[in-house]
């Protein structure tokens, strides 16, 4: 069985890296998706290209449709690591 993908996400762009990835990895096009959650194919396009202004609920389908959840934790304090930091 595989280990559950878990990504920490702090900018458009991750996530949309992380949605494209994920649908690739399930043989999805664009259009497929965006017609599963009602929406056009350029939607995911934006979504995937990491595009400000998508509406929280369209993301929350796109991640639900994919069978990802979306989980915000506190951010680590006192880590040197720049990826903590942004």
């Amino acid at each position: 069985m595989n280990e559950p993908m878990t990504q920490i996400v702090r900018l458009p762009s991750q996530l949309g890296a992380l949605i494209q990835s994920e649908r690739l990895r399930r043989n999805m096009t664009q259009q497929q998706l965006a017609s599963l959650i009602g929406k056009h194919q350029k939607t995911i396009s934006a979504i995937e290209n990491g595009n400000d202004g998508t509406k929280l609920d369209t993301l929350l389908s796109v991640i639900a449709v994919l069978d990802l959840d979306l989980q915000v934790i506190p951010r680590r304090k006192g880590s040197t690591d720049i990826a903590d930091v942004f």
